[in-house]
């Protein structure tokens, strides 16, 4: 995502809503008009969110599979688990032969 896409969907709906919002609210538009502002945002957003294209299967299993390949070394991170030798303390070097 560019900037310029980052501007085109968040920020200037936003700056439109506030604009909007300053507009009804100064000029004796009252609660009334806030509240229908943000009901008006609310269904919006909700329907913005519903049009939404679903995300394929094959790209979700996709990422699950990748996901899986970069954590294979987390077990390895539990020095408990079973099979495995505790880690030595750091303490008194080891007797070393001669």
């Amino acid at each position: 995502m560019t900037i310029k896409d980052l501007v085109l969907r968040v920020v200037a709906p936003l700056f439109f809503l506030l604009a909007l919002a300053d507009l009804l609210l100064s000029d004796g538009g009252g609660l009334s008009a806030a509240f229908a502002l943000a009901a008006t945002g609310l269904v919006l957003a909700l329907f913005g969110a519903r049009t939404a294209p679903a995300v394929p299967p094959h790209a979700v299993r996709t990422a699950i599979r990748d996901r899986e390949r970069r954590t294979a070394f987390l077990p390895q991170r539990d020095p408990d688990a079973a099979g495995r030798r505790r880690p030595r303390a750091p303490g008194r070097p080891l007797p070393t032969a001669a």
